[in-house]
């Protein structure tokens, strides 16, 4: 067995200034939990919605460092935006237990029209934990879109981490969809919401099947799972209980419809990406 525990923090947090209060929640978990091999954190928790360059990347990542080091942990600190001369991005860090930085995951697909002059990413993110297996992350709205998550799986994804932001009545469908991207790519699904005056919670971990493995309700709450990613290999090779085997089919007939040969026509009469007006 590949096996390999991580926990979620849920945390209530406020809309801004949260450094202290995960850096506590970081140790307790470390010390209430010392089996745990990685934590994540929800999207943007440090800062929240505030661009100030306080709550940079640049700004907050060396604390980090410092902790997964001492704890002796994989660490997902949740997201920050980082800050180029002429663009801003929303990029999470992972961590390693030895404080270095493995790679730095750009979200994909900001959550437009809301979400204004953040810059996406063009490159799917994977990475590999040794003697562990292969990692794909999803920020926040990058959920909505199953071609990136089907990249991931491609690049041999076992597992992918979503540290998510959601305060608004979608959060329902986006449970929803986390568990239909589990069934997908036959992978893990690790959704980690934020809580208090940030988020609505309501995190939720999801098993190559599609089994609800835990979920949690909107308040502080530690999801805890043992993955165990010989199974998805199992589930791969044998299909969903034995049945669909979607990710063979895909490697097969990759692009029957040519998904990048648009309607530019009717796309066009879908209207601006904007905020909704009365009508």
């Amino acid at each position: 067995m590949r096996t390999f525990s991580i926990a979620g923090l849920q945390l209530s947090l406020d809309y801004s200034d949260n450094y202290k209060l995960i850096e506590e929640a970081l140790v307790a978990t470390s010390q209430r939990y010392p089996w745990v091999d990685m934590i994540i954190v929800s999207e943007l928790a440090v800062g929240g919605a505030n661009r100030s360059v306080d709550y940079s990347l640049d700004n907050q990542i060396d604390g980090f460092k410092e902790i997964a080091k001492e704890l002796n942990i994989w660490l997902v600190p949740g997201s920050f935006y980082d800050h180029k001369p002429n663009s801003i991005t929303n990029v999470a860090p992972v961590i390693s237990n030895t404080g270095e930085v493995i790679t730095l995951c750009t979200k994909t697909y900001p959550f437009l029209p809301y979400e204004k002059n953040i810059l996406g990413g063009n490159e799917v993110c994977t990475f590999e934990i040794p003697n562990v297996g292969i990692f794909g992350m999803h920020i926040c709205y990058d959920l909505w879109f199953p071609e990136t998550s089907r990249a991931m799986a491609m690049k041999g994804a076992e597992i992918i981490l979503h540290p998510s932001l959601t305060d608004t009545c979608d959060r329902k469908e986006e449970k929803i969809m986390a568990r239909a991207t589990a069934i997908q790519q036959q992978c893990y699904y690790l959704d980690v919401n934020a809580g208090g005056r940030q988020g609505c919670g309501q995190s939720i971990f999801i098993g190559p099947e599609g089994e609800i493995l835990t979920e949690a309700e909107t308040g502080s709450e530690t999801l805890l799972i043992e993955i165990d990613l010989d199974k998805v290999k199992r589930v791969r090779a044998r299909g969903i209980k034995g049945l669909g085997q979607p990710l063979k089919s895909f490697r097969d007939n990759p692009d029957p419809f040519k998904i990048r040969e648009f309607n530019s026509d009717y796309l066009s009469q879908l209207g601006k990406l904007e905020i909704p007006k009365k009508d």
